[in-house]
């Protein structure tokens, strides 16, 4: 729940405390932090608008909207509810799935994965129901972001300003929690506070009918979408929650309603950020390919106890694979028991009045961002990014694109350079590659078709503004 303290800081942390135990008990007592770390982050983000995890950005627009109209209960339920349905779905397919899943994304090299980040981007703007220009523009500005750094190629500094802690580039964690809560934080004064006070009643915590009907087709879509992108070598769980909701809002009959509490937008990303770690575990036990750095730490405890991941492990580690199984069952079960009673207690923090809390929460952020690394260069950061995420909503920009070409920078500048240099520098090296080709031909469909969209939107209100002026005259 602390800003920046995610799956990868608690695992690090307490590794060396599975030195004593088996190989099992220490893959579930790891795994386990993983995916209770994915709960956990929703709780900031619909509270406070202050994404605990980086995966939980997207849960910040609307689930906070949902705490504004009085329905934070509501939106802390079906977060956990649709976590414990993504994470066990998850676990079937992991069961299932595995092996031929994992076979085809071995036919994955760098011109495929470039043009598949490249599809996510171009999908994510088509789904957006702002502008594309717009859009396309913010996320080209986190790609701009994410080239601040070490390059991974030469080993030169590039546009750190002789800021050495900038070598390892710019944080998601910083950039996140200060464009979405310090931003909001900054721009709360401007504005009417319309908060409700939450009654402690259970009836009026839990979410009514309707939007338990409302939360099931988009928590459905967003455990198979996060455990398909999950696969996926990189921030998966962080993109499968970005898409999941760009697609809901695509789907909505009322696109309206997104970013003022629509409930499609809290349980669609949470759905599909939980299944994504799921699914981040199939290359890592079926193949030994780490997807991401907590896989990669989950993937090293096994190491050290003996136990190499790969396409023998069911047969040579039986115990350590279906006790890891196992332990996501109940795991995801425990996890929905600890979540639920405590709604009502994560709500009435909603009842702190704002002069004391929005001091905790700028606190809060400080700690979490610092506590990452340790630099007081996170600590600017964020404060830069702060900033930034007011003029944004001044100018009535929205920031999920940004973060998310922040996000996916390093995996794109690597597969493309590695692709160019495969090639001698040839680009066509994509069309030639069926897979990367046809990626890239959805990509090119998505565009026109939003273009195409966006002539047709603009003919129509041309029509009516003249129909309009006829009418006057």
């Amino acid at each position: 729940m602390l800003p920046g303290i995610g799956p990868l800081a608690g695992i690090s942390i307490l590794l060396p405390a599975t030195f004593g135990l088996d190989a099992t008990k220490a893959i579930v007592m790891l795994a386990g932090i993983y995916y209770g770390s994915q709960y956990g982050g929703s709780t900031t983000s619909i509270l406070m608008r202050i994404p605990g995890e980086a995966a939980s950005v997207m849960t910040c627009i609307d689930g906070y909207a949902m705490a504004q109209r009085g329905r934070a209960g509501a939106a802390l339920c079906i977060a956990a509810v649709g976590s414990f349905v993504a994470g066990t779905l998850g676990v079937l397919l992991l069961t299932v799935v595995a092996p031929p899943l994992a076979a085809f994304a071995l036919r994955f090299g760098p011109p495929e994965y470039t043009a598949l980040l490249l599809l996510g981007l171009v999908f994510l703007a088509y789904m957006s129901s702002t502008s594309l220009v717009r859009t396309l523009l913010m996320a080209a500005a986190g790609l701009l972001l994410g080239c601040i750094g070490i390059d991974v190629m030469t080993g030169h500094f590039r546009y750190s300003f002789d800021i050495k802690e900038l070598g390892d580039g710019i944080g998601i964690v910083p950039v996140a929690v200060g464009l979405f809560g310090l931003g909001e934080i900054l721009s709360t004064p401007s504005k009417t506070v319309t908060a409700k006070v939450v009654s402690p009643r259970l009836a009026e915590l839990l979410p009514t009918g309707g939007e338990w009907r409302q939360a099931g087709p988009p928590i459905a879509r967003g455990s198979v979408l996060g455990f398909l992108v999950g696969i996926v070598p990189g921030s998966a769980h962080i993109i499968a929650s970005f898409l999941s909701y760009a697609v809901e809002r695509r789907l909505s009959r009322r696109p309206e309603e997104f970013g003022k509490g629509a409930v499609a937008g809290v349980a669609g990303p949470e759905s599909a950020n939980n299944a994504a770690s799921t699914g981040a575990f199939v290359p890592m036990l079926a193949l030994g390919l780490p997807t991401g750095p907590v896989t990669a730490v989950l993937m090293a405890a096994l190491l050290i106890h003996g136990v190499p991941p790969g396409p023998q492990l069911v047969s040579e580690h039986p115990q350590v694979f279906w006790g890891f199984i196992a332990s996501m069952y109940v795991g995801n079960l425990m996890l929905l028991a600890l979540n639920l009673p405590l709604v009502g207690l994560f709500v009435s923090v909603l009842k702190i009045p704002y002069a004391y809390l929005y001091p905790l929460i700028i606190a809060f952020c400080i700690i979490g961002v610092y506590e990452v690394n340790h630099s007081i260069v996170d600590v600017w950061i964020m404060l830069i990014m702060g900033a930034v995420g007011y003029l944004l909503r001044k100018l009535d920009l929205d920031p999920a694109p940004l973060v998310l070409g922040l996000v996916i920078a390093p995996t794109f500048e690597l597969s493309l350079r590695q692709s160019l240099l495969m090639s001698s520098g040839d680009y066509t090296i994509f069309l030639r590659r069926p897979i990367a080709a046809a990626l890239l031909a959805v990509s090119a469909m998505l565009l026109g078709l939003a273009a195409l969209s966006a002539l047709t939107r603009r003919d129509w209100r041309g029509r009516l503004a003249a129909a309009e002026a006829g009418d006057e005259r």
